[in-house]
């Protein structure tokens, strides 16, 4: 059947989309996506058991790998000093802020603070060329232009998460990996480029489950190596740690990746909506209000420091995991609370022994890398430290218990808020949404949306005695949908291009349909362009 290029490929998109780029992904995929497929259906597997009554565990069958001696391949030296990364999406303007900002790193990302609309995934690899050709420029509505400047971050690449797919390229009939579609395309446009500039092709991998999913990708990366001529072990990937079964899984998937491996991170939102994901129906793993759930409760502080004590016991990088504050511009009150409690959270991750940390803003790069100086000084990292005190079990791991305050009234009208906002920002192709001061994800509003869906289902109550009910989230909703109004007039975005009836039916959809949807970003994707 073919290749199907279904999207509009104008302008300086053409020179993405050349014969030979096109055909190096459609090998990809031809190559890749059975096993792709085989191991979403073992993820489904998996959850069926764990509905079943089932629980999570390190693996019998690999504790070979756990037990023995190996260290993955030294890391280059860009990848080596990575105190404080930056994240966003791929649009020029907010690449160039990140790149400029003074952060080690840049993750340009094409999952969870992107929305996948055509505009954005064809120019995204226009910009991405134009920065490491670094004649990338931008020139806001009011004049303003944006250029490089002389220090730039280090740049890694997220590409969307193996159940993903990108509806306008189709190989053989089929939508092609989204994975593929966005690794493909930047490592056959850039990995010369970058190694020819004393750099490499890097990469974030997202929503990883377990080792098998790990090996895949790696096999992707010698495939592609091979294919280009470029040496193995010149790319480089840190995974993610954002899905609770791959916590069970951390050692094996560094070793699945150790030639190719930069480390692993610690990604606390998704972890938060992937934990209520795979117990869902079971009300002893029910979580409170989202915003009360932080990194010092005991399951989570459990994760971080095996997350830590894993890697440096394989010579691998640890990194923190998002602070999210946006700075205000009119409250400083705001900001002094804020910043007091980023440099609280960052603290603990450099004494806890981690290498460095995520940002969401150029503004909060002074106050996390303040944190890490103090504990580095000059060193690169700390990898040295292994944790040889930390001990967790797979109890720990699942250790939820009560937290916080419990369900508040409060926490429900936020999940319905930053919920419908997220997903009505989404919808018009913006994935970083600030929203009451933070950056808001997919990440955050799975949460969101799955804290909901999880209290209703498990029959929950708030903190005031009253059940959760869909009627109750229902005129929660109506009364928060009128706040928004309120708060950004009848004439702003939310109800003049917002689709405020479609973000809602597509909120209600997720958090309150009798089946569990696995990803918002699913149907979502279906109403974009």
């Amino acid at each position: 059947m073919g290749i199907e290029l279904r999207g509009p490929v104008d302008g300086r998109v053409k020179e993405i989309f050349t014969d030979e780029a096109v055909g190096f992904v459609a090998s990809l995929q031809r190559e890749f996506n059975a096993e792709r497929l085989r191991l979403l259906g073992m993820r489904r597997e998996r959850q069926a058991g764990l509905e079943a009554g089932g629980t999570l565990d390190f693996l019998a069958s690999t504790e070979g790998v756990r037990s023995s001696d190996w260290q993955v391949a030294p890391l280059p030296p860009d990848l080596k000093d990575r105190r404080v990364e930056i994240t966003g999406p791929t649009d020029r303007k907010m690449m160039i802020n990140a790149l400029n900002s003074g952060a080690r790193c840049f993750m340009a990302d094409f999952e969870d603070s992107n929305a996948p609309t055509w505009a954005n995934m064809s120019q995204g690899h226009v910009n991405l060329i134009d920065a490491i050709d670094k004649t990338i420029e931008f020139t806001s509505p009011d004049g303003k232009q944006y250029r490089l400047g002389d220090d730039l971050a280090t740049l890694i690449v997220r590409p969307r998460g193996w159940h993903l797919e990108e509806k306008h390229l189709a190989v053989d009939g089929d939508a092609v990996s989204g994975a593929l579609f966005d690794f493909g395309f930047f490592f056959f446009h850039n990995a010369r480029r970058l190694l020819d500039a004393g750099s490499g092709p890097y990469f974030y991998l997202p929503k990883i489950e377990n080792h098998l999913e790990a090996r895949l990708w790696n096999d992707v990366f010698n495939y592609s190596q091979d294919s280009l001529g470029i040496d193995r072990g010149s790319t480089k990937a840190t995974v993610l740690i954002e899905t609770l079964p791959a916590a069970f899984e951390m050692e094996e998937i560094l070793y699945e990746l150790r030639d190719h491996s930069a480390g692993l991170n610690a990604g606390r939102w998704d972890y938060m909506f992937s934990l209520i994901k795979c117990f869902r129906t079971r009300p002893e793993f029910v979580l409170p209000d989202r915003n009360s759930v932080t990194m010092t409760v005991p399951f989570m502080r459990a994760y971080a420091e095996l997350l830590v004590k894993t890697c440096h016991r394989r010579g691998a990088s640890a990194r923190g995991g998002m602070a999210a504050f946006i700075p205000s511009r009119k409250d400083p009150t705001i900001n002094e609370t804020a910043f007091a409690k980023v440099t609280e959270d960052k603290r603990r991750e450099a004494a806890d022994g981690f290498d460095g940390t995520w940002i969401a803003h150029p503004d909060l790069v002074d106050v996390a890398q303040a944190e890490f100086d103090k504990v580095l000084g000059d060193r690169p990292n700390q990898i040295g430290r292994l944790r040889e005190d930390v001990s967790v079990g797979a109890e720990d791991l699942l250790r939820v218990g009560p937290v916080g305050d419990g369900i508040t009234e409060e926490g429900l009208r936020n999940d319905c808020n930053v919920g419908i906002q997220y997903i009505s920002s989404w919808l018009r192709g913006n994935g970083a949404a600030g929203i009451y001061n933070l950056m808001e994800d997919a990440a955050t509003a799975e949460i969101a949306r799955s804290q909901v869906w999880q209290w209703v289902h498990t029959e929950q109550h708030l903190a005031d005695g009253r059940a959760i009910t869909p009627e109750l989230v229902r005129a929660i909703e109506d009364e928060e949908l009128e706040r928004i109004r309120s708060e950004v007039g009848d004439d702003e975005w939310f109800y003049s291009q917002g689709r405020p009836d479609e973000s809602r039916g597509l909120f209600e959809q997720v958090a309150l349909s009798d089946e569990f949807v696995e990803f918002l970003t699913l149907p979502a994707y279906e109403l974009l362009d």
